[in-house]
């Protein structure tokens, strides 16, 4: 398969990717785990058998002596775009945003691995907080009820494409578990507002109400989400999410 750089549409420090006909093709730098793509593979597959809108994963090879993975390809636009392109029907965006995303939570994948083991591993792995603080979010955790629902794990507009037709595809399933839907709600709030804490406020407020989710029910995951999104590592992110961790120390 030969790659052009004309045909590169996202480019991250561990992969770039690439247009390629009807297909998206990720292509991983060395440095980045054989696991986690075949793992990313894994959950596109499990979740193309729940029946949503997805791109549905065609190979895994190599490329260059790199690992990648080549993936149905959705024309469309994200909803990001959309939603920056007509800022007056934002609200009517979200709302769209926000039933696609309880669509996805009603349904149910038990090969995918489960979020709370997810969450308690990210949570033992960091070292930026205290041992306290990383008791207070692992007894936090285990209190939270165990759910088995579809989740994203980074379930954001730029992760939606929306096609000429008014549909509406998931893309970028690495991060996908099955646990508690407030968790994913918790963890899209927080990327949200990490940008826009406007748009993160009609975010949360859409899922609850469409949901019939409490308000404070979320919000007791994000010091959890917080820590989770931690162990990615992005100095331009610590000092917020810091500031949700230090919530759980109060409370």
């Amino acid at each position: 398969m030969k790659l052009e750089e004309k045909d590169l549409i996202v480019a991250r420090p561990y992969k770039k990717v690439y247009l390629s006909g009807d297909s998206v093709v990720k292509v991983f730098e060395e440095s980045h785990p054989k696991k986690y793509v075949f793992n990313e593979a894994l959950n596109q597959a499990i979740v193309e058998e729940t029946g949503l809108n997805t791109a549905k994963v065609q190979e895994v090879s190599q490329i260059d002596g790199k690992w990648a993975l080549v993936l149905e390809r959705k024309r469309g636009k994200t909803m990001e775009e959309v939603m920056d392109e007509d800022p007056a029907n934002l609200e009517k965006y979200m709302d769209q945003f926000v039933s696609l995303q309880l669509e996805m939570h009603s349904k149910q994948a038990p090969m995918l691995n489960k979020l709370k083991d997810k969450l308690n591993r990210q949570i033992s792995s960091l070292t930026a907080i205290s041992a306290t603080t990383r008791y207070e979010l692992h007894t936090r955790l285990d209190s939270m009820p165990k759910h088995v629902k579809v989740c994203h794990g980074d379930f954001i507009p730029s992760n939606v494409i929306v096609g000429e037709d008014g549909s509406l595809t998931i893309i970028d399933w690495a991060h996908a578990t099955q646990g508690n839907a407030s968790a994913d709600a918790a963890m899209t709030y927080l990327l949200f507002a990490l940008k826009d804490q406007k748009k993160a406020d009609m975010y949360l407020r859409l899922f609850c109400e469409k949901s019939d989710t409490a308000l404070q029910y979320v919000q007791r995951w994000l010091p959890i989400v917080a820590a989770a999104q931690l162990t990615k590592h992005n100095d331009l992110e610590q000092d917020f999410l810091m500031r949700w961790i230090d919530v759980v120390e109060y409370e």
